[in-house]
């Protein structure tokens, strides 16, 4: 399961805090290659909001009847300016269709959010 398979939905979870379905990306890849990063993660993107926006995830995952939805990106490596301004658009445009985007850095002792609500 990584951000390279757009055919997979890498983690799906309820919060039992918001009561929300959320889906991960699970996301490995360095910056070095921002703009084919950006291309992956546009892919997975649009591939998540097909799943839900079809109805696919309903059949796949019957919890997520009558729950809000969260997209939900854990990066192993911080995105770079560009990066973070790419998150920032697709961010506008998820929310745009009635959804959420949560971004988190995983770190060998802690998780942090990714900025990108500039």
């Amino acid at each position: 399961m990584s951000v390279e398979k757009f055919n997979v939905v890498d983690v799906v979870s309820v919060d039992p805090k918001t009561d929300r379905v959320v889906l991960t990306i699970s996301d490995h890849l360095d910056w070095e290659d921002t703009v084919g990063h950006q291309t992956l993660l546009q892919g997975k993107f649009n591939a998540y909001l097909a799943f839900v926006e079809s109805g696919e995830i309903l059949q796949a995952y019957p919890d997520a009847k009558e729950r809000r939805v969260t997209f939900r990106v854990v990066f192993k490596y911080r995105p770079d300016p560009e990066g973070e301004q790419f998150l920032l658009r697709a961010r506008k445009v998820i929310e745009k269709a009635g959804f959420e985007l949560r971004t988190e850095l995983f770190g060998d002792f802690a998780q942090r959010e990714v900025r990108c609500d500039r």
